[in-house]
Parts: structure tokens; sequence; C-alpha cells
């Protein structure tokens, strides 16, 4: 027997609910994948001419430039990471609590923010090598001293900002592992190294390496760190062809090579943690109790577990300060409060479009699991896997032709000029935000959507409640807090994101992100670290729930 309640006018509720919400995320799932198509398009009506100089010139460069820096990354993230997650899991010595939470503090830094600090601190005129001059009575030529401003450079400075992903990966695949493997290892006469080489490491590889291919892909979209170091990469070379040579089709072809290797490496991330399966028959026998060190071996586990914090956050904060007391920036003056209202505008704008998406697109897949609910989802993801410069340009070219095309037609139709309605306006760079973390929120999201129960679905709908009114009425209450989490993340990226906002921002409309690369570039490393230092301390804001949750996660 029907249910009563379902009136002909509650199932037409029932069904514009539905559509509405398809509607929403049909529209997301859209605007991802307009960049992607767009920048296909452009670059294949570019014609050969364009990609044929670039390969005879500047792309063997760029491509090798870009995978040898990917791959310092790589394994510098991995040893930093799977290192010291290890010691701060299986091993006990004086200070590690503090530092398993510590170690995940330079993730609130953007890498470009390093630069700066460790530009100022160790270049020809900064400090170290001031010092050492005049200690040692050397001059300029008498001596060598490594060069900051290289690919290495670059690579150390993506290390250290990025090595947490691994850390945190790792840390929660050795803490759900069982002693059983590992101690029947050790019974067999095994070494403690060799028992995790060969029993722990291989039982955490898909976490591990689902870490390294997040640094990866986030290595690939920096821009800050590899222009500022003059490094050509990808990245670079796309802004340096839209807007130093003003040749759209090329900036296009380049953008379509970075896609590509970002969409692949986004294959093999999804690859390798769908197909990577383990079975643990010891699963609910006891955690393995950490071993704990004493005399030299804890003072080492202490120094190697308490280097990447001391240079990935400690001594940049320290340097950054230092640079800030000897600028003339007034951060409480009108021109930088306009700096700070600006991008706490967009990452506001940002952060709210972007999980309104995420919440229609998780909410239709949970409502009409299928097809087209999971490409809709699969298509509003791959964003993450996108660098800013990529979705800038991606969305430039198409938004430039219809103003520009609108504009001609105004023209000739009604003598008027409509300029530009979209390209260049605040709402087309807050859509290019949600392309980039769309899936962030879209993460942040599921995790709490996987506590409401489906008995609550049934429930709110044999009430007579709509899938709008089930959506606000049950679900929203009850994910607060993840939707909050959600809303920080992204506000934060957004705040810190560098090439979208450097291509694309309104003009004469400067971000924080924006000013502190401008000094930078011209060499005003002090008063580059006062937006620096802003950006680091709302970056620190969503990290503090990270090391909350990090400080609870333990046996």
């Amino acid at each position: 027997m029907s249910d009563a309640s379902q009136t002909p006018s509650r199932i037409r509720a029932q069904k514009d609910g539905l559509r509405i919400l398809a509607g929403v995320a049909t529209l997301a799932a859209l605007i991802c994948a307009l960049p992607m198509l767009a920048v296909a398009l452009a670059a294949l009506g570019g014609g050969s001419g364009s990609i044929a100089h670039l390969a005879s010139t500047v792309l063997p460069g760029y491509t090798a430039t870009t995978l040898i820096l990917v791959a310092q990354v790589a394994l510098g993230t991995l040893v930093v990471g799977v290192g010291t997650a290890w010691l701060v899991t299986m091993t006990r010595f004086p200070g590690v609590r503090i530092l398993e939470i510590a170690l995940v503090l330079p993730l609130a830094f953007p890498a470009y923010v390093l630069a700066y600090a460790y530009t100022y601190l160790l270049d020809h005129p900064g400090i170290v090598q001031t010092t050492l001059r005049q200690v040692t009575g050397w001059g300029p030529r008498d001596y060598w001293f490594p060069e900051i401003r290289s690919p290495g450079g670059a690579a150390i400075m993506l290390i250290l900002v990025l090595y947490p992903y691994v850390y945190l990966l790792a840390r929660a695949a050795f803490l759900q592992q069982s002693a059983a493997a590992f101690l029947a290892a050790r019974a067999l006469g095994k070494s403690a190294w060799v028992a995790f080489w060969r029993v722990s490491l291989p039982m955490a590889r898909p976490a591990i390496a689902g870490g390294v291919l997040l640094a990866v892909m986030e290595t690939i979209a920096d821009f800050g760190t590899v222009a500022y170091f003059g490094v050509q990469t990808f990245a670079t070379g796309i802004y340096t062809s839209w807007f130093s040579l003003a040749d759209r089709a090329a900036a296009a072809q380049l953008a379509l090579c970075l896609l590509g290797f970002a969409l692949l490496l986004a294959m093999l991330e999804r690859y390798q943690r769908g197909e990577a399966r383990y079975h643990d028959p010891g699963r609910r026998a006891q955690a393995m109790p950490p071993a704990s060190l004493q005399g030299w071996r804890a003072v080492l586990a202490f120094c190697l577990c308490a280097a990447p914090v001391v240079f990935g956050c400690l001594l940049p904060v320290a340097v950054l300060f230092d640079m800030g007391l000897g600028s003339e920036q007034d951060l409480l003056g009108r021109r930088y409060l306009g700096f700070v209202r600006n991008s706490v505008t967009l990452a506001a704008c940002g952060a709210a479009v972007t999980v309104m998406a995420a919440v229609c697109v998780g909410f239709f897949q949970r409502l009409r699991p299928g097809r087209f609910s999971a490409v809709a989802g699969y298509v509003a993801r791959l964003g993450y896997a996108v660098p800013g410069g990529v979705i800038a340009v991606g969305l430039m070219v198409p938004f430039a032709a219809f103003d520009n095309g609108l504009d001609a037609w105004m023209r000739v139709q009604f003598d008027i000029s409509t300029g530009l309605l979209i390209t260049g306006s605040i709402w087309l760079l807050v859509a290019a935000y949600m392309v980039r973390f769309l899936a962030a929120a879209l993460g942040a999201y599921e995790g709490g959507q996987s506590s409401v129960h489906g008995n609550m679905d049934a429930a709110a709908r044999s009430l007579g409640q709509t899938p709008l009114g089930t959506l606000r009425r049950v679900h929203l209450p009850i994910l607060t807090p993840s939707l909050l989490t959600a809303l920080l993340i992204v506000f934060v990226d957004v705040m810190k994101e560098l090439p979208a906002t450097l291509i694309m921002r309104p003009f004469n409309y400067d971000t924080l992100a924006v000013q502190a690369y401008r000094l930078a570039s011209d060499e005003r490393l002090e008063g580059a670290a006062v937006p620096s230092l802003v950006i680091v301390a709302v970056g620190l804001l969503p990290v503090i729930l990270i090391c909350r949750q990090v400080g609870r996660r333990r046996h």
C-alpha cells in the first residue's frame, strides 16, 4: 500500500528536488571539465607551427626540468615522510609526542614562502654568506656555496612543505598494522631494519604511494617557487607564453602537455588506491609495542624528526619575522588592508561556492547512485590534478572568446560596446577556485556523510520530506563539523593559491599572495615577508585541526 503522504504535490516536490540536485551537480561537473576541454581545443586549434617551434626550442628543457624536479620531490618526500612516520609510531624517545604533532606544521607553508625566507638567509648578500666572509676574510670568489636559486633548491623547498602528505598517510598505515607479521619476522631472526623493509613497508605501500603521488601533483602545479628561483618548468612556461610573449596558442599547447601529465598521475593514484588490497590475518592481535630508544639512538631519532620541523617551520618563521621587522610594509595601512580584504573576499566566496557544489554533488550521488552521478562525481574530482595555470588558461580562452564575440555582435546590432563581462571578473576566478579545490571539499563532505545512516534518509522520506528537505533538516545539521572543516580547508587553499590568481585576477585587484610574489620578484624580500607571514598564520588554522586529530589517533 502506498504511503498516504505521497500526494501528487509531494511527488512533484520530490522530482523537483532531484532535478535541482542533478542540475547543480551537472553544472559543477561541466565547469570542472570546461578548462580541460578548452585547453585541448585551443591547443589543437593553434596549428602545428607553434608546437613544432616549442619542440625545437623550450619543450625539451621544460620536460626535462619538470621530470627531474618531480623525481627529486618524490624521493625526498618518500624518505622524510616514511622515515619520520616510522620513528614516531614505532619507537619512543624524549620529545616524540611533541614531534609527532609538530611534523605536520610545515603543511601550513606555501613553498614560495619558504623560497623567500631561504633566499634571504642563504643567498650571496644573505646572513649566512655575509657572516662567512666576515669570519674568514674571503672574497666573493674565494669560496663555493650551494646556489639556493636552482632546481635543487626548488626541490628542497617543495620537499619541506609536501612531506607531511606522506607522513600523515604512512603514520596512519603504521598505526593500523598488527604486530603479528613484524614479530614473526623478528622471531625468524631478522633484524628490526630487515623486518621493517620486508614486512611493515610493503603493507603500508598503498598509503605511501598515495601520499607521494599527491606531493608529485602539487609539484607540477607549483608556480611561485620555480618562477622565483628561475627554474624553467611547464608552469613557468605557460605564464611566460601567456603574458610575456602574448602567444595564446603556445600557452594552450604547453598547458595541454602539463594537463596530460597531471591526468596520468591522477589515474595512477586512483589505480593504486583502487587495486591495492591487503588482508591482515592478525588484525585482531594486539598492536605492536613501540621500542624504547636510549642513548645515542634516542638523540639520533630526535634529531632526524626535529630537522624537518626546524627547517620547514621554525627557522622560516624566525627569518620571516626578522625580514618583516626590517621592512617598511605597514600591515595596518590602507593599502595592505585592501590586500587582506581582497584575499578574504576571494577565499570566502571560493570556499562557499566550492562547498555548496560539493554538497550537491555528494548528496546527488547518495540519492541516485548510478553511472550518471558517478561520472559527475569523477569529473568534479579531476580538478585536484589540474594545475592552477592550466585551469586559468582553460577558462580564459572560452570566456574571452565569448566576451569578444558578444561585444562585436552588440557593436554591429546596437552600436554598444559590452566590454569584458566575464573575463577578468571575480566570479570567473571563483569558478577557477571551485575547479581546483572541489575534490578537497568533496573528500571532507563524504568523510562526514559516511556517518549518516541510510535509515535516516528512509525515515525522512516516510515523513514526506523532499530531497532538499532531507538535506536541510537531516544531513546538514549532522554534517556541520565536516562542512566547517571543508570550508576552512578551501579558504586556506585559496589564500595560498598563486598561478590562477596571478593570471585571472581583475585589474588592480591584488591579494596577499600576489603582493608577496610581486615584492619578491623585485628582490624586495623584506617587504614580501609581511604578506607571507599573514598567509602562513591563516594556513595554520586547518593544520591545527589536523594536529588535534593526529594527537588523538594513537593506540
